[in-house]
């Protein structure tokens, strides 16, 4: 695997956690494991984010993920 393809794979999977511990929030009446997961979550979402900056790093600096 290339490093753009490592970097979609890891997006994927952490975008998937993420709907997973929204869901789980939704799912239960325990506050405080709704809290708990909300904040998994939001910590995912800070994940995410740095990791599509790296991936749009890698995209623009890398010449042979040009055009892909």
């Amino acid at each position: 695997m290339t490093t753009k393809d490592d970097l979609q794979q890891a997006l994927s999977t952490a975008e998937g956690l993420k709907s997973q511990f929204k869901t789980f929030a939704q799912d239960t009446n325990d506050q405080q494991a709704s809290k708990m997961y909300n904040n998994l979550a939001q910590n995912l979402e800070d994940c995410v984010q740095q990791l599509q900056g790296r991936f749009e790093y890698v995209k623009q600096e890398e010449p042979q993920y040009q055009g892909n």
